[in-house]
């Protein structure tokens, strides 16, 4: 009966372990249209799944000065999903009280480029 047990526990763990997801490798570009709001000091991201946090700021860049902000996020997840908003300046989020931006993930390397403007719940979205 004790060897019954102890097989019955190995099956299980190795069951268990066999059913985990393998992380996948994903580059996402995000690229946010700051040119039509005011007062613009800083542009940043935050998140669900690291590198990006719902408690710290993801600064974006906007190298030419045109009002469009860019960061690109390397990452390995099994995760199905990322949900994040843009935030201003440090403190305001966008799309107040409104449903966080979503990219979901394919089970697969994966390059995502994400593109919208600054409290617009529209998106495009292109994948490689």
């Amino acid at each position: 009966m004790r060897v019954r047990k102890l097989l019955t526990i190995w099956s299980i763990i190795l069951t268990s372990l066999s059913c985990v997801q393998k992380t996948q490798p994903k580059t996402i570009t995000l690229i946010v249209d700051m040119s039509t709001i005011k007062n613009v000091k800083t542009v940043g991201v935050r998140g669900s799944n690291l590198p990006l946090s719902w408690k710290e700021t993801l600064f974006l860049d906007d190298k030419n000065n045109d009002g469009t902000y860019k960061t690109t996020l390397n990452l390995n997840t099994a995760n199905y999903d990322i949900e994040f908003k843009f935030i201003k300046n440090d403190s305001i989020f966008e799309l107040e009280k409104q449903n966080n931006r979503n990219i979901v993930f394919e089970y697969k390397p994966e390059s995502i480029i994400y593109k919208t403007s600054f409290n617009n719940p529209e998106s495009k979205t292109s994948k490689k």
